[in-house]
């Protein structure tokens, strides 16, 4: 396995918007934030499906997803997780991971709400956040990370 990143982790922002390393994953956080928290779960390989990403990497994907989980609801309390593959437009395997919220959250001074609830998230839509409040939403995630 390359240490480079593929050209789906390095088109959502890494190593910036970087969150999490795992062996066979890292985990990112969203540019485009869809709701509050909303993550990108990207496999470090070049599989472009999710059959061929191997047996290390589909064993490794539960301890991403576990931490993922524990790291969100201790900060943000989501009612619902999203993991959509879609894989349309960034060719490598990667989840588009959305927490989702039946009521608004507070951050950076915003109530922030998730405006297709309880209906499928619309990944094409982002919340209104300033350039300081993702730089503090990326550096709440990080130091706030849980690893079980």
């Amino acid at each position: 396995m390359s240490d480079a990143p593929n050209a789906t982790i390095a088109a959502f922002g890494y190593p910036r918007t970087l969150v999490a390393e795992y062996p066979h994953w890292m985990v990112l956080l969203r540019p485009r934030q869809v709701t509050l928290g909303s993550l990108v779960l990207a496999c470090r390989g070049a599989a472009t499906s999710f059959g061929a990403i191997g047996p290390d990497a589909a064993a490794g994907l539960g301890q991403a997803i576990t931490d993922i989980e524990a790291t969100l609801k201790s900060l943000f309390a989501y009612d619902k997780m999203n993991y959509l593959m879609l894989m349309m437009v960034d060719p490598h395997v990667h989840f588009h991971v959305i927490p989702r919220y039946a009521g608004p959250r507070q951050f950076a001074g915003q109530a922030l709400t998730d405006a297709n609830w309880p209906k499928p998230p619309d990944v094409t839509q982002a919340l209104a956040l300033s350039d300081a409040a993702f730089a503090d939403l990326l550096a709440l995630v990080r130091s706030g990370w849980r690893r079980a």
